[in-house]
């Protein structure tokens, strides 16, 4: 037999299980709310600009060497994240990790025809970014003139830390936002799963759909009986 559920049929059931949809909305807000201030380390982000522009010795602009340099940034975004920059930052600044957990603190992004790109790193700590920021750009910088025997590299802006940093993560708000959405469909979805596994008989029409059967007539329920006897 087949069974069809009216638009009436949905509203029915998200009224009668609202309580339960609520509930679950409410605790999946509350747990990711508690994770995100309680449990997860904040993160903190700094980040410096760096100009690949060879000198010129001419006061024209040279297209050719600009293109270079636009292509060099690939390759000096490799190089920033070698261990020939990172053992040297880790020395300076005695830190307590591996060249593999250094780099993947750092991210390097540049935009399509722009000379410039940013050196960006992420910590728990925010003076420690901001140091790791500056001191792995400054390296970059000296050391860059002997490995590729060029010097076309400059620190456009250094790092600096605010009066009061504030994480780029965890988003308490993003993550409370999420939770209420995968709550309330979860919560929906529960609703809908506890209504199809209810094979009570409730009405006349479950009587007619369950047994296949007509309606001959039914006994209304008498609320109260007063026995004057």
């Amino acid at each position: 037999m087949e069974e069809t559920i009216s638009i009436a049929d949905i509203f029915k059931t998200l009224k009668k299980r609202w309580k339960l949809i609520m509930l679950l909305t409410l605790i999946a807000a509350l747990i990711s709310g508690a994770i995100s201030y309680f449990l997860l380390t904040p993160v903190y982000q700094s980040s410096t600009q760096i100009l690949v522009n060879q000198k010129q010795s001419e006061n024209q602009l040279d297209s050719n060497q600009i293109r270079s340099n636009i292509d060099m940034i690939n390759t000096y975004s490799v190089i920033i994240k070698s261990p020939a920059i990172l053992e040297k930052v880790i020395d300076d600044l005695e830190l307590d990790q591996s060249v593999e957990q250094l780099s993947e603190k750092i991210t390097i992004n540049s935009q399509e025809n722009s000379q410039v790109f940013s050196l960006t790193v992420q910590d728990g700590n925010p003076s420690q970014a901001v140091e790791i920021a500056n001191t792995v750009s400054e390296t970059f910088q000296k050391e860059i003139k002997d490995i590729m025997n060029v010097d076309n590299v400059s620190v456009l802006a250094k790092a600096e830390i605010s009066d009061n940093p504030s994480p780029v993560k965890p988003n308490p708000v993003l993550n409370i936002a999420i939770a209420l959405v995968v709550g309330l469909m979860a919560g929906v979805g529960l609703a809908f799963l506890l209504e199809y596994m209810d094979n009570t008989i409730k009405d006349e029409k479950d009587i007619e759909t369950l047994l296949e059967l007509p309606l001959l007539g039914s006994i209304q329920k008498i609320s109260n009986v007063h026995n004057k006897g």
